[in-house]
Parts: structure tokens; C-alpha cells; sequence
């Protein structure tokens, strides 16, 4: 895998690039205030809100922090939170005043000229919307004085107000214009409150607008806030519908992020500015093709090339040393694949079977402590390659450095999450890249039948899973399928696809969400494979196994289950038994495939055919080749004979 550091944060946009002003929430991001305002200059934000608590954990006076945040180019945008202000019993009102004014002192010191009061959530607040009303609107007046201005917040689990609408009906009730809304994405569409009400509500209104997304979780509200919100594109909410609905009823602030996760909390906060400030992007150029009502001038991103199509995989690129390139070289040859290229200046392998072509590179350091094979790279024929490398750098995607030949093609390459390389590239083009390999002399054969890459599979670093999903969804174009989750044997695994709307490149991504027994059950550390499509699967398999291919052996217990609970043609399922091959289906079709041993230290190979209109990737059979692939390296290891089958 590459070298390079993917978490040094890149120079953050030019902020006259962006339609709309962006910020950011402290409490989104890693470390101590400081380095929080730091991270979020860096990445490129015009301004954060300030979270009350780092505030006070900083040893910097407020006025510090404003000069520093000039310093960086930031602006204060909003001070929060400002909790259980209203509906309360007039002597708990008059120390909620008193409370006020010394906050609007703090801001003033701050230069942030808008207070965040949310809706309150304790047990003795009144039900009363003519109280909350005339609460805020004296708030309200006492921030006038001071030039501040309050946005009332609806928490999706407040005591008595926790919509939308009912938190603007009791804005318009105070009538102060001083007083307005903060509509928080997260609070409104936890809720699935519909958001094109917000069309009814006046643009000097709508104060401020945070944004976070999420999963779709069936859970407390309050735990899936606190712990589960997501940057825009990581989740499943419709942020592009709710920021147009702001941008067309007239709201002319930032889009802020207020995101509340346990990982980006624990992590480089500079990293984490740059996730974020790829999401707004994202963002923003989705509200700007699906809303061509908002004005122009709310939601433009003008230098972030629109993705081209994709086309295919153009390759894969696996490191190898000595040892795993021979085993690699050997399955390979057992899955019907040809050498035909030897680059003319790295030692660098292709090889090659219908359109699936492997790169096997022994210059590339392996990605794991252990000797073996990893992916290095991927590659992907776009209709724009050019485009294709802009569209990443705009989007902050680390740009690698590479060296070639003069007479070498140039590929543009950028950094995924994982430290994987993503290549923009056209085989069809006879000055590209298939023109750096010299022939060996042996030409493709038809091989056992493997027609193209159907996608890879990485396993990602446990804090990088969302990150990855956004990096792909927004750098190349693809749509993210509903995240899937299963119980492997040694925890549970999640599991998310990325492709293009042909369905021509696919990426399957998977984390462990919580790893642990190393010692006594070591695994195949972050394991990868590449799956190739046929058209005959059984016909595949006994090809292969003739080549000698290192097919893996499936416990006869999964086909007597198969048999049990499914009515397959029994000379099917006699043939799957032989040849291990597995099976699953859905509505839309069928999903046969078989894998290899695991080769090296964590690299396997799978071969597929899908019948019909099925898409997925087989997920239910994960935990049985997880469990075969246990089973062989436990028997190689301790020398132990495996089990009948």
C-alpha cells in the first residue's frame, strides 16, 4: 500500500469557492479548543461554533480565542448550548436571566453574535406555549440590547417541544427580531418530520442551520444523537431535501456541523476537519443539481468537476514479497489467469484473463507487519480520467506522488482512508497504461471462464468505515447500499457496498466493530480479496481445481443445511457440494461463488456468477468461509489433519 500519510490534512478550499459559508462545531472534533480551531482553519471552514464546554476547559480567555480565531480566518458563529432556559417558574426565570447576561458578556468577548437555546427536556417544565413564548421574547429583548440574537432550538427529546413546526409556532407567537430558529437536521429528521414545512417559514427566520446525518437505527433518540450522528453523505438522511428547503424558503447563513460520534471525538482532529469539509462539498454540489430552485448563489461549489462515469476496474495492484508473489503467481495460474506483461521499468506483473487484470508489484511495501500480499492499489476506468483526478483533489483527496518513464503513462493516483491508491485511468486508450508492459509472449486464454472484476472487498481500519463510505461516494461517484451487519466468528462484522449506478465498479467495505481474543484466536489481520464474475460457476470450479487452484473446502453441515431449508435442484446442490461452491439468493435473482485459500497473510481470491437481477455479495455465507479459512490455518499450523468433509 502507499506510503504516504493520508491523515496530514491537505490545504483546505479557497472559501470564495463555496456557495454558501460553512462551519463546523467544536464538539465534532478531537483534543483541547485550540486544537480544535486549528483543525477547522486547515480544512478549509469559515467559522465554528463555539461548544460551551470547551470554552471553559480552555485556559485561553475569550478574547484570546477570538483573536485567534481571527488569526485563522475564522469566524464565531454561534455560542451553545443554552439549556432549560424556558418554560420555567419566574423565580427560576430570573436566574435564567442572570445566566443570560453574563453568556452575552462571553460572547461579546468572543465576537459570536448568535446564542443557541435549545427546548427544555426537564420533567418540571411547564406545558405551556404562551409561557415559553414570553420567556423568549424577554430573552430576546435583553440580547437586542447587546446586539445578539437568540435561535431556538426543538430537541428531538424535549419535555414538551420537539418539532420543528411547534418550536416556529412559538417563535412567531414571541415575535421579537431577535428571536429565530435553529433547525438542526438530526433533530428534525430522527423525528421523520416532514421538512417541507420549512418552505412556510420566512428566510429572517431561519437563524441557523446544523447539519448531521445518521444511520437508521431503531433506538432512543437521545443514545442515537449522542453517539450516532454522521458528516452529510455517511448516513442515510435526505440532507440535500432539507438544506434546499432552507436555501429556498431564504436562509442566507452557514451550513454547520453539529456531530455528535464516539470515533470522531477520539480522533486526529485534522483528519476529522477534512471528512468534514469533503462532506459539505458533497453536500452542497447534491443541493445544487437536485434543487435547481435554490439560487446560485447559496449552493455552488465552482471548482469541483462533476464525477465522469465509470467504466469498469481497470485493475487491481497487489504488493507481494518473495514469497506470497510465488503463491499469488501460482493461484492465479490455477484460476485460469495468463502473465502477459512485465512492465518496462518496475518489477511489475500483469496478468490477465477476459477484461480481469492483476498487477502483481513486489516494489510496494506490504500493508501488514506480516509478510504476504495486500492490495495496493485500485484502479478504475473513467470516461474523463482528467476530470476524474480533479473532481479528488477538489474533494481533498491526498494526490500521490509517482514517478515514471518518458515514455510511461501518466495516472493520476489519490489516497483512500485505508491508504489504498485509487487510480483514474482508460485501458481502451492506446497510449494508456496496458502500453507499459512489454509482452511476454503469451497471449490471454479463455482460461476457466472469468470474464471481468465483479469488486473488491477491503476491510477497513475501525475508524475510518464512515470516512471510507463518503471518500468513495463523493470522489468517485458511487451510491452507498444499506450497510449490513453479521455475526462472524470471533464478533460482529458491518459491512457496506459502494458501485455506480451500472453497477460496472463495485467496493465492498467491511470493519469489525470490536475485535478482541487475538491471542488465543489470531485472525487474518484486515483481510482483502478480489472477486472475479463467471458465467458458469460449476464449470469454473472443476476447471480450477484441475489447474490446481487452492479452492477452499466448505463443511458439508452448510449443503445438509441448504438442503433442509431451501427447494434447490438436487443435482445443483450435489455439484455446489463437490465443487464448494455456495449459495444465496433474494427476490431478484441468484448468487453462486467460491473462494481460495487465504494467500499470503490476508489476501484470497472469489469467483461469482449472479443470476438475474441479484446485486449483493453473498454476506450471509461470510461467517462459513470465515470459519473454512480458520479451519485450514489452524490445520497448517498445528499440523492436524482437516476434518471430513
Amino acid at each position: 500500500m502507499s506510503t504516504v500519510d493520508t491523515t496530514t490534512s491537505p490545504s483546505g478550499p479557497s472559501r470564495s469557492n463555496l456557495g454558501a459559508r460553512t462551519g463546523i462545531a467544536t464538539v465534532c472534533l478531537s483534543g483541547t479548543l485550540e486544537d480544535k480551531l486549528a483543525a477547522a482553519a486547515a480544512a478549509g471552514f469559515d467559522g465554528v461554533e463555539i461548544f460551551e464546554n470547551d470554552l471553559i476547559a480552555s485556559p485561553w480567555p475569550p478574547r484570546q480565542v477570538r483573536q485567534r480565531c481571527t488569526d485563522l480566518g475564522l469566524s464565531v458563529d454561534l455560542y451553545q448550548p443554552f439549556r432549560e432556559f424556558d418554560a420555567v417558574s419566574p423565580d427560576v426565570f430570573t436566574a435564567n436571566l442572570r445566566r443570560a447576561e453574563h453568556k452575552f458578556d462571553v460572547m461579546e468577548q468572543l465576537g459570536s453574535d448568535t446564542l443557541l437555546v435549545c427546548s427544555s427536556v426537564s420533567q418540571d417544565a411547564a406545558h405551556d406555549d404562551d409561557l415559553i413564548a414570553e420567556q423568549l421574547h424577554t430573552l430576546a429583548c435583553r440580547a437586542a440590547e447587546r446586539g445578539i440574537r437568540i435561535a431556538y432550538e426543538a430537541l428531538a427529546w424535549g419535555r414538551h417541544v420537539n418539532t420543528y413546526d411547534h418550536s416556529w409556532e412559538i417563535v412567531r407567537r414571541a415575535d421579537h427580531p431577535a428571536l429565530g430558529l435553529c433547525l438542526d437536521s438530526f433533530h428534525v429528521l430522527s423525528r421523520a418530520s416532514d421538512p417541507a414545512g420549512i418552505g412556510d417559514i420566512p428566510g429572517d427566520k431561519l437563524f441557523f442551520l446544523q447539519l448531521a446525518d445518521a444511520p437508521r437505527l431503531d433506538m432512543d433518540v437521545l443514545q442515537w444523537s449522542r453517539h450516532h450522528r454522521l458528516f452529510p453523505g455517511q448516513g442515510a438522511f435526505d440532507l440535500s431535501a432539507f438544506v434546499g428547503r432552507a436555501f429556498a424558503a431564504g436562509y442566507t447563513g452557514p451550513l454547520s456541523l453539529e456531530v455528535f460520534n464516539d470515533v470522531f471525538r477520539q480522533s486526529d482532529p485534522g483528519r476529522a476537519a477534512v471528512d468534514a469539509m469533503r462532506s459539505l462539498l458533497f453536500l452542497q454540489e447534491q443541493v445544487e443539481v437536485g434543487h435547481p430552485a435554490v439560487p446560485q448563489d447559496r449552493a455552488r461549489v465552482t471548482e469541483l468537476p462533476p464525477a465522469p462515469d465509470l467504466t469498469g476496474h481497470a485493475f487491481t495492484e497487489l504488493a507481494v514479497d518473495d514469497a506470497s508473489g510465488k503463491q499469488v503467481a501460482n493461484a492465479l495460474a490455477g484460476l485460469g489467469f495468463t502473465h502477459t506483461g512485465q512492465h518496462r521499468s518496475k518489477p511489475v506483473q500483469l496478468w490477465q484473463q477476459g477484461s480481469a487484470r492483476v498487477l502483481l508489484n513486489t516494489t510496494e511495501p506490504s500493508a501488514s507487519n506480516e509478510s504476504g500480499a495486500a492490495v495496493s492499489a485500485l484502479a478504475v476506468d473513467s470516461a474523463d480520467p482528467t476530470r476524474s483526478a480533479r473532481r479528488a483533489e477538489a474533494l481533498l483527496a491526498p494526490v500521490l506522488p509517482r514517478t515514471r518513464g518518458a515514455d510511461e503513462a501518466s495516472l493520476a493516483a489519490v489516497a483512500a482512508p485505508d491508504g489504498t491508491s485509487v487510480f483514474f485511468c482508460r485501458t481502451d486508450d492506446d497510449a494508456g497504461w496496458p502500453a507499459d508492459f512489454l509482452s511476454t509472449g503469451r497471449s490471454p486464454e479463455a482460461g476457466v471462464g472469468l470474464t471481468r472484476t465483479d469488486h473488491v472487498a477491503l476491510t477497513q481500519p475501525f475508524d475510518h468505515f464512515d470516512e471510507a463510505t463518503l471518500f468513495y461516494r463523493s470522489v468517485l461517484g458511487l451510491h452507498p447500499e444499506n450497510p449490513t451487519e453479521f455475526a462472524a466468528p470471533f464478533g460482529l462484522v458491518r459491512s457496506r457496498a459502494v458501485t455506480d449506478p451500472a453497477r460496472e465498479v463495485r467496493i465492498a467495505l467491511s470493519v469489525a466493530l470490536l475485535r478482541r481474543g487475538e491471542e488465543w484466536a489470531p485472525g487474518v489481520s484486515a483481510p482483502q480479496h478480489i472477486a472475479f464474475a463467471t458465467d458458469d460457476i460449476i464449470a469454473g470450479a472443476r476447471a480450477m481445481r484441475a489447474r490446481g487452484a487452492p479452492l477452499l473446502e466448505i463443511s458439508g453441515n452448510y449443503y445438509d443445511d441448504l438442503d433442509a431449508r431451501l427447494t434447490l435442484d438436487p443435482e445443483l446442490l450435489a455439484a455446489m457440494r463437490e465443487c464448494s461452491v455456495l449459495y444465496d439468493h433474494d427476490e431478484h435473482g441468484e448468487f453462486l461463488h467460491c473462494y481460495t485459500e487465504v494467500l499470503g497473510s490476508r489476501i484470497f481470491f472469489e469467483v461469482v456468477q449472479r443470476i438475474g437481477g441479484y446485486t449483493g455479495y453473498g454476506t450471509t455465507n461470510a461467517p462459513v468461509r470465515m470459519a473454512a479459512h480458520r479451519r485450514l490455518r489452524v490445520a497448517r499450523s498445528t499440523g492436524a489433519p482437516l476434518n471430513e468433509r
